[in-house]
């Protein structure tokens, strides 16, 4: 369909004419530029919300002795169990949980967890516990193929825990650290039901909210929805090969609990 000009596929097994002005105008279109700058900077930020919570996580797992990582393991793991619409209605009930406890009196904070006028916050917030299983395995696999002895010598040596982390134990795992965050980047490029249920407002839609906007309009728009459609596909495609590529024969490690 996104081939196939406006009107033009009727009793056929395909459409009568060809084009790709779809793939411009979904480039182009007054819904896709915003949708795809949104989508940018939810997913960056999720991104890092996720590498941060994700090492911590990995290191408590792989090199702690705390009781009950087991546990914090499979928590972790939890968010790729659970139906992204249902976290997504949660989070609306916590935005009117939070209003309602703010009160009339702060309208600024009001306004930053109120999904009906600016859903930045809780937006971020669900793209990076809906991937962050990624970055959290990727980190662990990392870890767990990587010797503590260098980490070892660098605290013997008199280095605090956070100069060894930040020197040694990150470049000995970035590669793993750069597949997992292209992944959770990628699939939060794309995420559907958060997208759908938090972002109501046209100035924060997201990719998938334009697509579905678009394809609900009368003339062009379901033409150019499969179009911008087939660009994400695009994207996800390319950031999946290049992910494998960065960890190699060693990307099968990624899903191993």
């Amino acid at each position: 369909m996104s081939f196939a000009g406006v009107g033009t596929w009727y009793q056929s097994v395909v459409p009568q004419v060809f084009t790709l002005n779809h793939y411009a105008h979904a480039l182009t279109h007054d819904f896709t530029i915003p949708s795809v700058r949104n989508s940018v900077a939810f997913a960056a930020a999720s991104v890092a919300l996720d590498l941060a919570l994700g090492l911590m996580i990995a290191w408590l797992i792989v090199r702690s002795n705390l009781r009950g990582r087991k546990l914090i393991d499979h928590l972790a793991m939890l968010p790729l169990a659970v139906p992204g619409i249902v976290l997504a209605f949660g989070y609306v009930a916590i935005s009117l949980q939070l209003q309602t406890w703010l009160g009339a009196n702060r309208p600024g904070l009001r306004a930053i967890v109120d999904v009906t006028e600016n859903p930045t916050l809780l937006l971020i917030a669900a793209y990076a516990m809906r991937r962050l299983p990624y970055v959290v395995r990727s980190a662990v696999a990392g870890l767990e193929q990587t010797p503590p002895d260098l980490e070892l010598a660098a605290r013997n040596l008199g280095a605090s825990g956070w100069l060894t982390l930040r020197k040694i134990t990150v470049p000995l795992i970035a590669a793993n650290l750069v597949a997992g965050a292209l992944l959770a980047f990628a699939f939060a490029m794309l995420e559907v039901s958060d997208s759908l249920i938090l972002a109501q407002r046209q100035t924060y839609w997201p990719i998938t909210k334009a697509i579905y906007e678009l394809f609900q309009r009368l003339g062009d728009g379901p033409y150019i929805a499969c179009a911008l459609g087939v660009w994400a596909m695009v994207l996800l495609t390319l950031t999946l090969l290049g992910a494998n590529a960065i960890l190699g024969r060693r990307a099968g490690a990624l899903f191993r609990v």
